[in-house]
């Protein structure tokens, strides 16, 4: 369902949206945000300077250490009391990025959040289910009022209490669920530990995020549930989910909201723009926000674009699957090599269960990088509980293989038994890096 004429726009039309949105940002924070006018006079830049789209290479870049020195409302551009709600990171790696909304930014963000969960095949009157964490995470009330915006009638379950959740999948009957991959697959195992056929249920589209996911992933899902699992993108320095959603039609590429974000890619390296299809970092320009506009944040995120029309019939920009983030990416005895691009190949495994960790610790001055599996039920019952016995052996020549040729990694791998690695009830902790513990010893 295409909500509005703005998915179908023009080039022409789309691009004169744009600019004039995003002169219009330009001239706020240069006015308002005391750090954008800084940055902006340090590069001879004026509000009247920008002409054209490609006058956005004028601006300066964001980064998040931008947003932690300026903690926690160095950045706003407008006075506190005009606004209506604050959110924030987790703040894990240190001080919290903050971000603030007016009134307006919370009721563009719902409109570009029903526009999202409609892209996906939600319908008003239809049931969603959103086992997205509610609180200073965006996740759970950006959908929630995405989904109230569209007219869905809405389930705020939020994460955790598994059992609850099939319950009330049962009983409400949804036809959409949103949450994190990891954690919604962690429902399909619990059904089937109960005796229930998670194919069986009235779910048939779900809205997956916050954590980098791969084809195989999806697959696995929709096998679960025999739905049409859908990739949305958000962050909460951008906004937070909604900046772009994978239509059920193509499931070919994320639909970015292009009346309301810009978006650049470029070599995080040489910060040049690289060309359409071709992958780098994903950098966003806010261009609505009243609190907290940002000019050219940089993400982390590695994707590609294209502009090409979508077989779903809209003309915005779509940016692919994120493939990892910077920092997220491991290098193994020279070789770069992203969590996602391990999963892609384990998830081929049809011995192992969608469940992996990789723990990198320090022996010495060398770093060793381990990779934790688990093994399925059927495949335990195969070999009677022997986690020993010789079919597991070759088992994991096959995943060292399997990661030798199509990674380039080498690796060791240690096999567990069913139901023995963590699961999550929201993002995914893929990597356990031991060394920052050493480091501090």
């Amino acid at each position: 369902m295409i909500l509005h004429d703005v998915e179908t726009f023009s080039k022409y039309e789309m691009e004169k949206l744009q600019l004039q949105r995003l002169q219009q940002t330009v001239e706020r924070v240069y006015e308002k945000v005391p750090f954008y006018r800084g940055k902006l006079n340090e590069r001879n830049v004026k509000p009247e300077h920008i002409r054209s789209l490609e006058d956005i290479r004028k601006l300066p870049f964001t980064t998040k250490k931008d947003l932690r020195d300026h903690y926690p409302f160095g950045l706003l551009a407008v006075d506190l009391r005009e606004a209506v709600r604050i959110h924030a990171s987790s703040g894990t790696s240190g001080k919290p990025t903050v971000v603030a909304y007016t009134k307006h930014d919370i009721e563009n963000w719902s409109d570009i959040v029903a526009r999202a969960i409609a892209t996906a095949g939600g319908e008003p009157g239809k049931v969603l289910h959103n086992a997205y964490g509610y609180g200073l995470f965006t996740g759970g009330l950006g959908l929630h009022y995405g989904s109230e915006r569209l007219g869905m009638v809405t389930v705020p379950v939020s994460g955790g209490n598994t059992d609850r959740q099939v319950t009330l999948i049962e009983d409400f009957r949804p036809e959409v669920i949103c949450g994190t991959p990891s954690y919604v697959l962690n429902i399909a195992e619990r059904m089937r530990e109960l005796g229930k056929d998670p194919r069986q249920t009235s779910l048939k589209y779900g809205v997956f995020g916050a954590e980098p996911w791969s084809e195989e992933m999806r697959r696995t899902l929709e096998e679960a549930f025999a739905i049409k699992a859908c990739d949305i993108y958000g962050l909460s320095e951008v906004i937070g989910p909604g900046v772009a959603m994978e239509c059920h039609e193509a499931q070919d590429g994320l639909h970015i909201a292009d009346d309301h974000f810009y978006v650049e890619v470029i070599n995080p390296k040489t910060l040049e723009p690289v060309a359409d299809g071709e992958e780098g970092e994903l950098v966003f320009t806010s261009l609505t926000k009243e609190a907290f506009p940002v000019l050219r944040y940089r993400t982390g995120d590695i994707a590609s674009i294209t502009r090409e029309r979508c077989k779903c019939g809209r003309t915005t920009t779509r940016m692919s699957r994120v493939k990892g983030r910077v920092d997220d990416m491991l290098i193994i005895r020279g070789v770069n090599v992203f969590p996602s691009e391990i999963e892609h190949y384990l998830l081929t495994v049809p011995e192992l269960a969608p469940y992996y960790q990789i723990h990198l610790d320090r022996k010495g001055t060398l770093d060793v990088v381990e990779l934790h599996v688990e093994v399925n039920e059927e495949f335990i019952g195969e070999i009677s509980g022997d986690i020993k016995h010789e079919r597991v052996m070759l088992l994991k020549k096959h995943i060292q293989h399997l990661l030798k040729n199509y990674c380039l990694v080498s690796m060791n791998v240690e096999i567990h038994t069913p139901k023995t690695l963590p699961r999550s009830e929201g993002k995914a902790i893929r990597i356990i890096d031991r060394r920052k513990e050493k480091a501090k010893i």
